[in-house]
């Protein structure tokens, strides 16, 4: 595989960081690493480019079943385009995922970093013993629910989601019901929706807040070696 088509944030910095100059399309919302060259900026995640994506001629377009929409996928297949397509719901899913695409399919030598994240998360600790719930995005206001990746990930740093039974895996939850929840804590990341101390807390007075990195949350890429340790500070300063 010489020419790469990423159109998920976490896998484009996962490839970028492993084997610069793959990569000849990236979404609008991939900003990690920096400086991803000459890499054709290909639309959103939601709205890629298609026909443009297929003038670039790539070898291979890395999409998550999450993250983009099959009606796009479909046109890139029937446009000839080899897709592959990925699924995380939890951490070890997201390790095997990385392997599949870095090692199985782009044919490259195991990254150190994929090893660091594996040993800094068998090595995890719960920081905090909370209850929680985790806002992702607000007007309206929406959840974590089941088997997501995030949960997963503050699961095995202590914190039990509230919403972790729930049928949808992102419900919508109105904000008085969020307040009555009866947990001990609200986790805000600082994506999808920019939560911040002065947008997001202040919905929820009295309930300890803790404003956390949603690139160490939610990302599943060079990140993960470093996002138990960031997480379970952020975790521990909630306030």
């Amino acid at each position: 595989m010489r020419r790469v088509v990423s159109l998920v944030p976490s896998l484009t910095e996962a490839v970028a960081v492993s084997a610069p100059g793959l990569l000849v399309g990236v979404t609008d919302w991939c900003t990690h690493p920096g400086d991803l060259g000459d890499a054709v900026r290909v639309g959103g995640t939601k709205n890629p480019d298609v026909r443009r994506i297929a003038e670039l001629r790539p070898d291979l377009v890395i999409a998550n079943e999450e993250e983009n929409r099959a009606p796009d996928l479909a046109a890139l297949r029937a446009a000839g385009v080899e897709v592959l397509v990925t699924e995380v719901r939890d951490l070890p899913q997201a390790l095997r995922e990385l392997d599949r695409v870095l090692v199985g399919t782009l044919g490259l030598t195991r990254p150190g970093w994929l090893s660091d994240a594996e040993r800094a998360w068998a090595r995890a600790e719960p920081a905090v013993a909370r209850t929680a719930f985790v806002p992702i995005w607000r007007r309206p206001w929406m959840v974590l629910g089941r088997d997501t990746f995030a949960g997963d990930l503050l699961a095995r740093l202590g914190v039990r989601n509230v919403y972790a039974g729930h049928p949808e895996r992102y419900p919508r939850v109105p904000v008085e019901e969020l307040a009555a929840a009866g947990c001990d804590l609200v986790v805000l990341p600082d994506e999808p929706y920019a939560f911040a101390a002065g947008d997001g807390p202040e919905a929820f007075p009295g309930l300890p807040a803790a404003l956390v990195s949603g690139r160490h949350l939610t990302w599943y890429g060079p990140s993960l070696a470093e996002a138990p340790a960031a997480l379970a500070e952020q975790l521990r300063a909630a306030r």
